[in-house]
């Protein structure tokens, strides 16, 4: 266990001192909430009530489909996955602690923004803390799994960078955050359905604990994780 803990503390560590990962879950993410969040207000003083909501979305699923993924690869598709097979470490351990790590980075990121929203747009807190916290990490934990299946399944930087983007582009124009999803035609509401995003943004909006929220970001982690389990089995034959 101390050396798992180690392990989580070292990933944070070099995580710190990572520029890609500095980019992806921390520059991008609050940028465009400290320039969108003055728009989207402007435009729609309505957006104040869910400015926190949505810029939390953009930020995580940066991070998570954008920042995660090409760190994995620098351990899977690199020597460095034949260095931990020579010295007996769990090929898990290196998603794991990398899975822990950004899941703190982008809490971290996510309390900025919660913090400097009122403050900054007067955008309105969500009414119970607690429940608003629990939804966030349910949503950040998803949406790393989605990330650590890019990492695990594209070993190409190049080919994993495209495959990103066409993954994260949709997964923010189609859930909620920019325009209402009832104004999307129906093809564009079931595509958007798919990823968590437009789950996490409905979770966190709701005021309550809806289960026709939640099951479905269940439905995605399990699959997620199922598929992480099988691509790291087939790295740990290769």
């Amino acid at each position: 266990m101390s050396a798992f803990l180690y392990g989580v503390a070292l990933q944070w560590k070099l995580d710190i001192r990572s520029k890609s990962l500095l980019i992806t879950c921390y520059v991008v993410p609050l940028l465009f909430f400290a320039v969108m969040g003055g728009i989207f207000t402007s435009i729609n003083p309505e957006a104040k009530y869910t400015l926190i909501q949505s810029m939390t979305v953009l930020g995580v699923s940066t991070g998570a489909l954008m920042g995660l993924p090409p760190s994995l690869v620098e351990i899977y598709g690199s020597d460095i996955k034949k260095v931990y097979k020579a010295n007996g470490v769990p090929l898990y351990l290196g998603l794991v602690s990398m899975f822990l790590s950004a899941f703190i980075h982008l809490l971290i990121m996510c309390v900025i923004i919660y913090t400097a929203a009122p403050i900054a747009f007067d955008a309105a807190p969500p009414a119970s803390l607690p429940l608003y916290f629990s939804s966030l990490a349910i949503f950040i934990a998803v949406s790393l799994s989605m990330g650590s299946v890019l990492g695990l399944l594209v070993k190409n930087q190049a080919k994993l960078t495209m495959i990103s983007q066409v993954i994260f582009l949709p997964s923010i124009m189609l859930s909620g955050i920019m325009l209402p999803v009832a104004l999307l035609p129906r093809f564009f509401k079931i595509v958007g359905e798919i990823f968590p995003a437009s789950w996490g943004y409905k979770l966190m909006v709701d005021d309550v604990f809806y289960f026709g929220n939640l099951w479905p970001l269940g439905v995605i982690l399990l699959t997620m994780a199922i598929l992480c389990v099988f691509l790291l089995k087939r790295l740990q034959s290769e």
